[in-house]
This record gives structure tokens, C-alpha cells and sequence, in this order.
């Protein structure tokens, strides 16, 4: 059980944490830069009507998100359960917004500005009108949905956080921590069983029973009564399972545990879409079996595993330092690259292997400048200013 002293002190997070998993954290968000990469195609595909929008490599890589909300739920149990005597409610906000929200800040200026750069065009091809596009900003700055068919839901398709879509996830990221400082923290652990299960029986019927009609997981990215009511099962239950393995957590040795962890990820999200029988959506039960079966496997094992001062273990601290920039900031570059596709017609990464891989290097990069630059003076700033050491 490999534990790091150093990171989250610096920002007055100060109980050491999991480097592993950390590096796990940076692994999955590579493979959802991966995922939208492949998106792409299948979305060019289908606005081109030229496919059935099924994305062919990476399918199953927007469980991701699941991944992260059950590493939330862990860290959040494990950094604060023990500390709710020395700390208040309005303490543990300011530490999750310090640590969060100047990236979602970002992320907003960031899609801004690719936004602006592609003539504040929607995907019908409709321009945008400047003021709507300020109104999408500050909104999204402050984590307020967009309404779908509203004019500051300025892309046109739905999404929640039409600038930066994978803001969604941080929305209910936001959720899940005002349940647990409100409420989740005070549960015994015999209670948080209880509550996991039944958050399993719901998601599991939302989801096998493809209450969406989506045939995944994939759901919560717009505003929608059923995105809503599955985006808050689908955080809440990984999330609670999360917490449930930090309460329980028993280490035991597991060599090579980052790698194996890593090879697991990379298979589970790369098993192709599974057609559905009748009601049932044979795709959502793999989703769901993951989520609730082999992810906590994988945290428990990246929890046991150890690194010290190895190739791994400088590994694990790049990627986890780089996952939540990389996850935050990547999509905006996405929506350039969607944009082409759809105009040139490409639907493959053999015609388009070059562009692709400057896509995945140039979000890597926005990533790492604005960790160093941007997001870590920021922080380290804010908690000097507002948090109690």
C-alpha cells in the first residue's frame, strides 16, 4: 500500500493518499481522450449518414466516468471521514471547490474559445450570436445546466455544458459531495451497504431495462427528466460503492498492480457493443457487471499495490497529476476535430491517423501547460488564502 506525502499536502489537503490510483485516474482519462477520438467517426458517420453511429474501438470507454466517481467516493471517505470533528461543511466545500473548480473555470475558456475559433457555429450550421455564447460561459463557470432548445445552449445538441460537455460529469461530481458532507458521511457502515445496494438495484434496472434508450450507461450529459434521474444513479452508486471499499479496505500485497489494473481498463472499455435482447440491453448488463463487479477490483488492487520511488511510480505521479486537466480540457479540441470529420468525410483513423494523433498530443499538452502554468499556482494560491491548515 503505497501512499504519497507530498501532492495533496501541497494544496492543505494534508492525509496522504493513494498514488496508484492516482496513476489509475490518468490511465482511464488517456483512455477517454482515446474513446472521443473514435466518437468522432461514428458521430461523423452519422451526421454524414453514412453509419449507424456505433463507435467500433474504445466502446465501452465513456464508463470512465463510472470509474472516477468510484475513485471519488473512495478518496472522499478515506481523506474525510475521520476529520468531521476538526473540520465543518462549509470547510470540506471550500477544500472540494480549491481542488475542482478552477479547472472547470478553464474548461469553459478553454471551449470559449474553440467555440469562437469554428465561427460560434451549431452542428446544423445555425451561428451562434455572440451574447448567447457569454451567457454560456458564465453559466458554465458556475456549473449551471443549459437547458436543451434554450438559445445559450449554443452547440444545439443537447448537452448540458454545450462549451466543454464533459463538464457534466463534474456537475454531478458537485452533487455527490453536498450528499455526502450532508448526509452519506453520517451513515454507519453497516447503513452505506445498505444504501450501495439498493442504489445497485436501481441502476441496474435503470440501466439493463434501457429506461433511456441508449443501450449504455451513457447517460447524465444533458438535462433532460431521465438524463437527470440516470446521471444522479449512475454517480451515486459507484460513488457509494467507493466509500464502502475505503470503510472496509483490508490491503494485501498485489505485485504489479498498476499494470495489471491498467490491462484490465483497456480491455473492459475495448469489448465491442453487444446487441440487445428484446428489452434488455445485453450492452448496459456488461456496463453494469463492470461498474459493479470488476471496478471495484480494480481500486481495491491499485489500494494494495506499491510503487516507491520506481519507473511506476514516476509514472503513476505524471498521469495522476495530468488526469484531471487532461479529462477537463481535451473536449473542446474534440469538437474542432468532430467538425472536420463530419466536413472532409472521414469516418476511420487510417485516413485520419496523423490529425488524430496530433489531437491526442496537442490535449496532452494543453493539459501539462495548464497544470503547471495555471492549475497549480491557482491552487496552491487559493488554500494559502482561504483553507485552514
Amino acid at each position: 500500500m503505497q501512499k504519497n506525502t507530498t501532492s495533496s499536502a501541497t494544496f492543505a489537503d494534508t492525509k496522504p493518499h493513494y498514488e496508484l490510483l492516482d496513476g489509475l485516474r490518468g490511465v482511464a482519462a488517456l483512455l477517454v481522450v482515446f474513446y472521443h477520438i473514435f466518437e468522432g467517426f461514428s458521430f461523423a458517420e452519422l451526421t454524414n449518414a453514412a453509419g449507424d453511429g456505433v463507435i467500433s474501438t474504445l466502446n465501452h470507454g465513456h464508463i470512465a466516468v463510472d470509474f472516477f466517481f468510484m475513485l471519488s467516493g473512495f478518496v472522499i471517505s478515506y481523506a474525510y471521514d475521520d476529520r468531521w470533528g476538526k473540520m465543518s461543511i462549509g470547510d470540506f466545500f471550500k477544500r472540494r471547490l480549491v481542488r475542482l473548480h478552477p479547472m472547470v473555470v478553464m474548461g469553459a475558456l478553454v471551449g470559449v474559445a474553440t467555440f469562437v475559433a469554428a465561427g460560434c457555429r451549431q452542428w446544423d450550421g445555425t451561428v451562434t450570436p455572440v451574447y448567447y455564447v457569454l451567457m454560456a460561459l458564465v453559466l458554465t463557470m458556475f456549473m449551471v445546466p443549459a437547458l436543451p432548445g434554450l438559445p445559450y445552449e449554443v452547440r444545439g445538441n443537447g448537452e448540458m455544458f454545450p462549451l466543454n460537455g464533459p463538464a457534466w460529469s463534474l456537475f454531478f461530481e458537485y452533487v455527490g459531495n453536498i450528499l455526502y458532507a450532508l448526509f452519506i458521511r453520517r451513515l454507519s457502515t453497516k447503513a452505506l451497504a445498505i444504501l450501495a445496494a439498493a442504489l445497485g438495484v436501481a441502476h441496474a434496472f435503470f440501466f439493463v431495462g434501457d429506461v433511456s434508450g441508449y443501450g449504455c450507461v451513457g447517460v447524465g450529459w444533458t438535462i433532460d427528466s431521465v438524463n437527470f434521474f440516470g446521471g444522479l444513479v449512475r454517480m451515486l452508486f459507484p460513488f457509494t460503492v467507493g466509500m464502502l471499499l475505503a470503510r472496509t479496505f483490508v490491503p494485501r500485497k498485489v505485485n504489479g498492480a498498476f499494470w495489471v489494473c491498467t490491462i484490465l481498463l483497456v480491455a473492459i472499455f475495448s469489448v465491442p457493443y453487444i446487441a440487445s435482447a428484446g428489452s434488455v440491453s445485453l450492452n448496459s448488463l456488461y456496463e453494469v457487471i463492470c461498474i459493479a463487479l470488476l471496478f471495484p477490483l480494480i481500486v481495491w488492487m491499485g489500494a494494495c499495490g506499491t510503487c516507491g520511488g520506481s519507473f511506476t511510480g514516476r509514472v503513476s505521479k505524471l498521469l495522476g497529476d495530468l488526469s484531471y486537466p487532461l479529462y477537463i480540457v481535451h473536449y473542446p479540441i474534440m469538437y474542432l476535430f468532430y467538425a472536420w470529420l463530419i466536413e472532409e468525410k472521414h469516418y476511420t483513423l487510417g485516413e485520419t491517423w496523423a490529425v488524430s494523433a496530433m489531437v491526442v498530443a496537442a490535449s496532452i499538452l494543453l493539459a501539462f501547460l495548464l497544470l503547471k502554468l495555471y492549475d497549480e499556482p491557482v491552487r496552491r494560491y487559493l488554500a494559502g488564502k482561504f483553507l485552514k491548515r
